[in-house]
């Protein structure tokens, strides 16, 4: 890696964020993890708690007198500190914003007041709403998000790219697919494996079932997000998913499979609006990971290997 720490990491327990923090540990670089630990978890850093390198605040992005502290002597964050759950947004909008749009706007406050280089930011492929191009490269636009929770990312972005053009730090914005592996507690696989715990007899799968969209193993992700370090782009918004896509049903089947309850009985609910699984689902997303791969990143993984390898490892939690 072109760089040394410290680096901070915000949401530093979280699914990503702690991969991230893992794989820079791995790599003998300073971390320090942030997280208030509403969604995190301190479990998800075993691996590095005990390292020299490293340590943990548990602290809110809100609480700006000791984030101005903390940024003393950073040169990189990586801001994937978040509300997690698309889903949730339709019940209650302003999670969205407190957590995504308000703690960001708090944390880039402190960041024009430091030293800060550069910033990594993970935004969401939510942003390019129901994109009528597939793959759809990062140039695709308006950008028109049909959930709260891509509202309050694309607000991010713009967040993000203004104060990167205003006061002179280096921006990487991250439109990941569907992140998925060891760790995630929300999404799709997640879900599954949790509904056949309960009941091994009879899946539901929300929506028709044909919702078709690309989903990335979490260490294909770590790789492609510390691959942005390569860009010498002032402000550079980079699509970071699998090569294709795959139906929500043959995820279930994947799932039944790997709990060895493969004649469990999978049903659709036909779902809403011509068969998303709810308000804010986006039906088909498939994204052009084209410019990521320029500077030498490609997944290893397709999204149905993705799944099959994610779907044993959340069966451990």
């Amino acid at each position: 890696m072109q760089f040394s720490g410290p680096v901070l990491v915000t949401g530093g327990a979280g699914f990503i964020g702690s991969h991230i923090v893992d794989r820079l540990i791995d790599n003998e670089i300073e971390v320090k993890a942030l997280d208030n630990l509403s969604t995190g978890k301190i479990s998800n850093l075993s691996k590095s708690k005990d390292k020299k390198s490293f340590s943990f605040i548990k602290e809110d992005l809100k609480n700006t007198k000791k984030i101005n502290r903390l940024l003393k002597d950073i040169k990189i964050v990586f801001h994937m500190a978040a509300d997690p759950e698309v889903r949730t947004g339709f019940d209650d909008p302003s999670s969205s914003y407190r957590e995504n749009v308000r703690n960001t706007f708090y944390l880039l406050e402190e960041i024009r007041k430091s030293n800060i280089e550069k910033l990594i930011f993970a935004s969401s492929s939510a942003v390019y709403g129901d994109a009528k191009v597939l793959p759809t490269p990062e140039d695709y636009g308006p950008l028109l998000p049909i959930s709260a929770y891509g509202a309050s990312k694309l607000a991010c972005e713009a967040y993000v790219a203004s104060y990167c053009n205003n006061y002179g730090i280096k921006g990487h914005i991250i439109r990941p697919a569907n992140v998925i592996g060891a760790r995630g507690r929300h999404g799709v696989t997640w879900d599954f494996i949790n509904k056949l715990k309960k009941n091994n007899e009879k899946l539901e799968v929300l929506g028709d079932g044909t919702q078709t969209k690309s989903y990335i193993h979490i260490s294909d992700a770590v790789d492609g997000i510390l691959a942005t370090l390569n860009s010498t782009e002032k402000i550079g918004v980079f699509n970071l998913g699998s090569e294709d896509r795959v139906k929500v049903i043959e995820i279930a089947k994947i799932v039944c499979k790997n709990m060895n309850v493969p004649n469990t009985r999978i049903v659709t609910t036909g779902g809403i609006d011509g068969g998303r699984g709810w308000v804010g689902d986006i039906r088909q997303a498939h994204l052009d990971i084209t410019k990521l791969k320029t500077l030498g990143w490609s997944p290893k993984l397709s999204s149905a290997e993705a799944v099959e390898i994610a779907s044993k490892e959340l069966q451990k939690i």
